[in-house]
Parts: C-alpha cells; structure tokens; sequence
C-alpha cells in the first residue's frame, strides 16, 4: 500500500524525529544491517541522516504504518523528504544522498525492481545465518548515539 509522502507525521507526535531530515530504521541485532548503519555514519560527512533501530519505539511505529512485519524486519527503511523507501532501493537511496562516488551505484537501476528486491529478499531472509545475530541491540558508538533518534517514545 502506497502512502502519501508525510502520512506517518500525525503519528509520530510523541518521538523526536520530525520527518525534515532522512531517517535510516535498521535490525539492531542483525550484525550486517548494524554494519551498514555504521557504514553510513561514516560516510555522511554533511550529518544529513538520522537513525533509529526497528526494535525502538519509533521503528516499531513506523513499521506498522506501513503495514511491514514488525517481528521479522525483512527490509531497512529509508525515508527521506517524507517518501519511505525499501529493500534495495533504500540502499540506494542513501547511496544517492551520499554523493560520489556512492551515486554510482545508481547504476544498478537498469535492472528491474523486481529483480533488485528478489536479490535483496534472498540476502535478508538469510541474513541471520550468512551474518549473524547480536543477542542484544547494537550498543552505538558516540557517533551514532548522537544521531539516535525515537527511542524514547
């Protein structure tokens, strides 16, 4: 189900994240969605993204919104300028708002979609095996906790 872009603001009154600046929820306890995150973080030199774990109370609510499994978190969410963004296109969403030479990577949009998501479905059904498992969430670094956003709600 598509929604509008913002449709999840009325909702969110209660967490400190406002929708203005790009939103990254992540498996906290999935050791390579943990390591994408740090990833980003220090890659993002202008500070321009915000995170949130899918176990928080912000990430949770989120995915809810968008009727997403709020168990399994079989896709990182990205929103950003209020449009939510899945699977594959997530990553390269943050790889478009990184610059270069991440934007590169855009290139992989000559494949289908459908294509791009099979690929991304078979990594994330598996990720646990092929990567690991934390038994807690990840602990952040100064970094990140400063970029934390919705854990308090």
């Amino acid at each position: 189900m598509k929604r509008e872009s913002y449709s999840y603001l009325n909702e969110l009154e209660l967490f400190d994240w406002d929708g203005k600046r790009p939103l990254i929820v992540f498996d906290g306890v999935c050791v390579l969605c943990s390591f994408f995150a740090q990833w980003v973080l220090a890659r993002d030199k202008e500070e321009q993204f915000v995170f949130t774990t899918a176990q928080s109370a912000l990430g949770q609510r989120l995915y809810k919104h968008y009727n997403l499994d709020s168990e399994n978190f079989e896709t990182n969410l990205v929103i950003v300028n209020g449009e939510l963004h899945e699977k594959m296109y997530a990553a390269l969403c943050v790889f478009n708002c990184l610059g270069f030479p991440w934007r590169l990577l855009l290139f992989l949009k000559i494949f289908p979609k459908s294509f791009l998501n099979f690929l991304y479905d078979r990594i994330a059904r598996n990720r646990y095996a092929l990567f690991g498992k934390q038994d807690v969430c990840l602990v952040p670094t100064e970094g990140l906790k400063k970029r934390l956003v919705g854990n308090d709600g």
